[in-house]
C-alpha cells in the first residue's frame, strides 16, 4: 500500500515538474523565432553599400534588445525564488532597460560624432597638406634671398659671387661650345679619319672650355695677389700667362664670334682685315672680362681657388669684426617639431579610439547588464562610460564581492 502511494506522488510530482518545464519553455521559446525574424530582416539587402549601413545603424541595438527580451523573461521566471527580492529586481530590470535605451541613443550620436569629427580631421588634414605646399613653395622662393642677406651681413665665403662665377663660366662654355663645335669636328676627322660621336665631342669640349674661362679668372686673381704683395717674379709670369691665355680665347674663342659678325658688317660697307678682327675680339674679351671680373669674379675667384686648394679662405676685416657666430643648430627644431607631433598624434590617437569604441562597449554592456540582473539581481555596469578608463578600470566582479572572498 505504501509503495502505490509513493508511486502515485512520484507521479504526481512528474507531472507537475513536466507542467512548469512546458510553462517556462513555452514563455521563452517564441523569443527564438522573433530574433531570427529581426536578424533576418536586418541582414537582408540589395547592394553591399545598404547593408552595411544596415548592419552599423540597426545590428548592435538590435542585439541589445533581443538579449534584454532574454534576461526580462528569465529574470520574471526566478521572481518565485526570490519572494524577498522581487521588487528590487524588477527595478533591477526597469533600470537595465532604461540603460539599454540610453545606450541605443548615445550609439547612435556616437556615430554622429565620429562622423563629424573625421569630416574635421579630413579637412584639417587638407588645410594642413596645403600650408605645408605653400609654405614650400615660400621658403623655395625666400630661402635663396635670406642667404643672400646672411652671408651680406658678415664675413664668410661670399657663396653668391662663387656660384656666379661658376655659373657664368658654364655659359660660356656652352657658347663657345656651340661656337667651335664645327671646327673641332671638321679637325678631328681630319686627324683620326672617321666622323666623331657628336655628343662625346660636345661633353669633352664643354668641359675643356669650362676649365679654361674658370682658369682665366683664377690668372686674374693670382696676378692681381702679386701686384698687392709686389712679388714682381711672380708678377712677370702671371702677365705672361694671362696675355697666353687672352690670345688662346681671343683666337679661338671670340675670334669666332667676330666672324659671325663679319657678314652684317660687309653689308654695312666694313670690310676687317686681320688685325682689326684679332682686335675687334680682343676688345670683346676685355670687356666682358673686365665686367664679369668687376660684378662677382674678384669676389668669387679668391672662394674658387681656395675650394680647389682646400685652404681656409682668409676675409678682409674678419679680425675688427671678430669671429663669425656660430651656426645653429638645425637638428634641434625639427626634432622638437616631431617629438610635439608624436605626442598630438598619440593624444588624437587615444579620442579616435575613444570615439569608435565607447558607443560600441556600452551598447554591449548594456546587453550584459542583462544577464547580471538575472544571477546577481542587479546591473554591473555603470552606464554610460564617460571615457575609456571607465572601461578599462570594469572589473568581472564588484570589488565588495572579491572583499568578502578574501575574506
Amino acid at each position: 500500500m505504501q509503495d502505490v502511494a509513493t508511486a502515485a506522488q512520484t507521479q504526481q510530482w512528474a507531472f507537475i515538474l513536466s507542467q512548469l518545464f512546458d510553462w517556462v519553455m513555452a514563455g521563452l521559446a517564441w523569443i527564438v523565432p522573433f530574433q531570427a525574424k529581426v536578424f533576418g530582416t536586418l541582414l537582408q539587402g540589395d547592394s553591399f553599400w545598404t547593408l552595411a549601413g544596415v548592419s552599423v545603424l540597426l545590428v548592435l541595438p538590435a542585439g541589445a534588445f533581443v538579449a534584454g527580451i532574454w534576461g526580462t523573461m528569465v529574470s520574471l521566471y526566478t521572481i518565485p525564488f526570490r519572494l524577498g527580492r522581487s521588487v528590487t529586481l524588477l527595478q533591477s530590470v526597469a533600470l537595465a532597460w532604461w540603460d539599454a535605451l540610453r545606450m541605443v541613443w548615445f550609439y547612435w550620436a556616437g556615430l554622429v560624432r565620429f562622423l563629424i569629427v573625421m569630416i574635421g580631421w579630413v579637412w584639417g588634414l587638407i588645410k594642413l597638406s596645403g600650408r605645408l605646399v605653400v609654405g614650400t613653395v615660400k621658403g623655395a622662393i625666400t630661402s635663396p634671398l635670406a642667404v643672400l642677406d646672411a652671408t651680406s651681413r658678415r664675413p664668410g665665403v661670399p657663396w653668391p659671387a662663387f656660384f656666379m662665377l661658376v655659373f657664368w663660366s658654364m655659359i660660356e662654355a656652352t657658347i663657345f661650345t656651340f661656337t667651335l663645335k664645327p671646327t673641332m669636328s671638321e679637325l678631328l676627322a681630319d686627324l683620326t679619319g672617321y666622323e666623331v660621336n657628336t655628343f662625346a665631342l660636345f661633353v669633352l669640349l664643354w668641359l675643356f672650355l669650362w676649365v679654361l674661362v674658370a682658369g682665366s679668372f683664377a690668372c686674374i686673381q693670382v696676378l692681381n695677389d702679386a701686384i698687392k704683395s709686389k712679388q714682381y717674379g711672380q708678377i712677370v709670369s702671371m702677365v705672361a700667362i694671362e696675355i697666353a691665355v687672352a690670345l688662346f680665347e681671343v683666337l679661338f674663342l671670340y675670334r669666332e664670334l667676330v666672324d659671325a659678325m663679319t657678314p652684317w658688317l660687309a653689308q654695312q660697307g666694313v670690310q676687317l682685315n686681320v688685325f682689326e678682327t684679332i682686335g675687334l675680339a680682343f676688345f670683346a674679351w676685355v670687356g666682358v672680362r673686365g665686367m664679369t671680373w668687376f660684378l662677382f669674379g674678384r669676389f668669387g675667384a679668391p672662394a674658387l681657388i681656395a675650394l680647389l686648394s682646400r685652404q681656409p679662405m682668409v676675409v678682409e676685416g674678419e679680425g675688427a669684426r671678430g669671429a663669425a657666430p656660430q651656426m645653429t643648430d638645425y637638428w634641434k627644431g625639427p626634432i622638437a617639431a616631431l617629438k610635439a607631433e608624436r605626442e598630438w598624434f598619440r593624444k588624437e590617437a587615444r579620442e579616435l579610439f575613444e570615439l569608435v569604441s565607447l558607443p560600441v562597449l556600452q551598447l554591449v554592456a548594456s546587453g550584459l547588464n542583462f544577464l547580471f540582473v538575472v544571477f546577481t539581481g542587479r546591473p554591473h555596469f555603470t552606464l554610460p562610460f564617460k571615457s575609456i578608463d571607465d572601461v578599462l578600470s570594469a572589473t568581472h566582479f564588484p570589488a565588495r564581492v572579491s572583499g568578502e572572498v578574501a575574506r
